[in-house]
């Protein structure tokens, strides 16, 4: 397994024995409390109950936003998979850590993968004595250096990358555990092995990574949810996605653990056909709202106050500062973070952390945030609009030999935004205070904010060059 670095382990130690210090003739600190991160796969920010959609039933997610917080204006840090996993396992964006594209080994891409360099929440957590796992998608790299075992994970259970990647093999620790991999099995057996990792850790602090791999397509649902949901394939995995939440709900309950966990639910990027954007133009692999704005959600019984909502804007890097202040754990102080503790969001009314976030695609940064207002760096994609009776063939769609899964899949028909729109250009501007769907390109009205907004780009900009040279 991966050491970090020597100078951040040596400080890890020394904050850690001034604590004790300061603690010798008091009372037994409180136990430190557990961290779990629930991650769905191209998860659309509409998607949810208590997001607004009308027919997906999400009841087990909805119970956390009425029990703890709804964050409206969370975002990640890219359109795609690999990039958005990296900025929350680090704290940091992509580009610094090189994760820019997604390892994809049935097209060849099998040098990408987070750098031994890095220091992942696995490894801080492990380094603070927290056992760890990761069950699901990894999609950090497949090549052994890469493993989650490698980065701090002392478990492993799941696909090293997307469900529709050949070769779609179910890994359990670094062994072969089945293949090929029947998917509609997938939800339910992950959520049993996280429910043993619970049980087993009861009596000690852990940290739960748990990276689904629905709703990611193929879409796929056991027997108990396949065809129930009255709302198309889409709906039973995401019925069942909302049942696995509902599980590691129970068995903290039951555990005697709710007061000592702090649960997070959100998603790597916007949805893929057959989602909701829940009325935010763009989809996943742009840079539109509907492209990376996704729900965050956070209960922590005593500490979050239920019902709150906050629309103040925070991105994904975020949660790996979050999660090691709310542990304790300090930070790595050698080398640049990108993410703020959030805690303050999800507790009360306090302002965002952050002057202006970034969005980017490969090396290049596509979006900022500030405020209000949203600056396009570059012009996205026009997508291409289906008709219902046009065929498409998915290349990587259920094949019945290598990727098993139901054959009624989403058509790109069912495309998951807001299409309309003004034609978007290189800085293009919007106000997404009354504009949330960026309709209405506003930049000749607001030059000086499109001025302040690309100072902000300019400077980071810098540093993204830095790095690519």
């Amino acid at each position: 397994m991966h050491k970090p670095t020597l100078s951040w382990t040596l400080s890890f130690f020394c904050a850690l024995a001034c604590c004790q210090g300061t603690c010798l003739h008091a009372a037994a600190p409180p136990a430190k409390p557990n961290i779990v991160v629930i991650f769905a796969d191209d998860l659309g920010w509409g998607d949810l109950g208590c997001y607004g959609h009308p027919k997906f039933k999400t009841p087990n997610l909805d119970r956390i936003a009425a029990e703890g917080v709804r964050l409206t204006n969370f975002y990640s840090t890219c359109p795609y998979c690999a990039p958005s996993r990296a900025s929350l396992l680090t704290g940091r964006y992509q580009f610094r850590s090189g994760v820019t594209r997604n390892p994809t080994p049935d097209a060849g891409i099998n040098d990408v993968g987070v750098p031994a360099s890095e220091i992942t929440l696995g490894e801080a957590f492990h380094a603070a004595g927290y056992r760890t796992i990761c069950i699901g998608k990894w999609h950090l790299g497949h090549k052994p250096e890469f493993y989650p075992t490698r980065h701090g994970f002392d478990e492993y259970l799941g696909i090293l990358y997307s469900n529709d990647m050949r070769p779609v093999q179910l890994i359990d620790g670094e062994k072969v555990a089945e293949y090929p991999l029947v998917q509609a099995t997938l939800t339910k057996r992950y959520t049993e092995r996280a429910l043993d990792f619970i049980r087993r850790q009861k009596d000690r602090p852990f940290f739960l990574y748990f990276p689904q791999a629905m709703p990611h397509k193929p879409l796929a649902a056991s027997e108990a949810f396949y065809k129930k949901s009255g709302a198309g394939l889409y709906g039973d995995a995401l019925a069942e996605l909302d049942w696995s939440v509902g599980q590691i709900l129970a068995t903290l309950k039951e555990l005697g653990l709710d007061e000592r966990t702090l649960v997070f639910f959100t998603s790597d990027n916007g949805p893929w056909y057959g989602g909701s954007t829940g009325g935010l133009r763009g989809m996943k692999g742009n840079c539109w709202e509907g492209g990376i704005r996704v729900p965050l959600l956070a209960r922590w019984p005593g500490k979050i106050p239920p019902g709150h909502v906050s629309h103040e804007i925070a991105m994904m890097p975020d949660l790996y500062a979050t999660a090691l202040a709310v542990a304790g754990i300090p930070l790595p102080n050698d080398r640049v973070l990108d993410g703020k503790n959030i805690l303050p969001l999800l507790t009360s009314n306090a302002p965002s952390p952050h002057e202006a976030i970034f969005s980017m695609q490969a090396m290049r940064l596509n979006a900022i945030r500030s405020g209000p207002w949203k600056l396009h760096l570059q012009p996205p994609p026009k997508p291409r609009i289906w008709k219902p009776e046009e065929r498409w063939i998915d290349p990587r769609g259920p094949d019945g030999v290598t990727i098993l899964a139901p054959y009624e899949q989403a058509h790109p028909s069912e495309y998951p935004g807001v299409l309309t729109g003004d034609e978007t250009k290189a800085f293009s501007l919007f106000d997404l205070a009354t504009d949330p769907s960026e309709q209405h390109d506003v930049a000749g009205k607001h030059p000086e904010v499109v001025a302040r907004l690309k100072a902000f780009y300019e400077r980071m900009n810098e540093q993204v060059g830095a790095l690519a040279r």
